[in-house]
């Protein structure tokens, strides 16, 4: 994996590939195969590779590779902390948090980034100065279904168009993803934690982010949705003063460390 990404981001003919690699249709063909009965035939080396606990998961058939991605785990393996005051992880990750300056511009990797590049919405993007922007990072073996953070009222999801790279840290040294990889977008009105922006990003291979809900209410710990094949991201953004970190995250982050999180885990608390 780490000599095919070299290739691909590092050498001249590999971001000839590359180019053709990210393109959507790309994307959806891989899909489309994940997706039949023929992919099944990876289910086995992935979870000796990534020495995948089944017993964690749900016992049933697997149709093909994409149904076996997106399995589900059981309930007593990923236990929601239900306190109000908690903040919690909407996924299994790897977190890293920034504060959001004045012009809305964070770091990650020594690339800079704009929440208008995210959201392409300038007016959403003012309410959140001074708030933190959580990035949580998803790789192959983690569990790819994600939760609400909260209970609330949720807004239409926003597609946004784009390329599909990686979500691998060597990709951010050439190519701003987070900009120009395609995600989803929407605005959660919660009850303990005011307006929160939830971003799913999709990553190399990912075509499909699939949330199951358009406007409605939520609950805490409910499932959101779910990503199909690959590593993947997910960005909460929070407003200023309503939601203090765990100590030990934001140290992390200052030295520029990701920290593993769990779907469901409090992360913080209520200010």
């Amino acid at each position: 994996m780490k000599d095919s990404l070299h290739f691909l981001y590092k050498t001249k003919r590999g971001r000839v590939v590359l180019k053709l690699l990210t393109r959507p249709v790309v994307s959806k063909t891989v899909g489309k195969f994940m997706d039949s009965g023929l992919s099944k035939y990876k289910i086995k080396s992935f979870v000796k590779k990534n020495n995948i606990v089944l017993s964690d998961f749900e016992e049933r058939k697997y149709k093909s590779y994409n149904d076996f991605f997106t399995r589900r785990i059981k309930p007593e393996k990923r236990v929601v902390d239900y306190t109000p005051e908690h903040f919690i992880s909407p996924c299994d990750s790897k977190l890293c948090v920034y504060e959001i300056g004045e012009k809305s511009i964070f770091q990650i990797k020594d690339s800079m980034y704009s929440i208008e590049d995210l959201l392409n919405q300038s007016e959403i993007c003012r309410e959140f100065a001074g708030g933190y922007c959580m990035i949580f990072r998803l790789a192959v073996d983690d569990y790819h279904r994600y939760c609400y953070i909260d209970d609330g009222l949720k807004s239409k999801n926003v597609f946004i168009k784009g390329e599909l790279h990686t979500v691998q840290p060597i990709a951010l040294e050439k190519y701003n993803i987070y900009k120009r990889n395609c995600r989803e977008y929407t605005i959660l009105e919660t009850v303990n934690f005011g307006t929160v922006a939830q971003i799913e990003v999709g990553a190399m291979m990912v075509g499909r982010i699939v949330n199951h809900h358009e406007e409605c209410s939520f609950n805490r710990g409910e499932e959101k949705g779910k990503f199909e094949f690959g590593g993947s991201t997910i960005v909460l953004l929070v407003k200023k003063d309503l939601v203090r970190l765990d100590e030990h995250i934001l140290e992390n982050s200052e030295k520029g460390f990701e920290t593993q999180v769990r779907f469901g885990q409090k992360i913080g608390v209520k200010t």
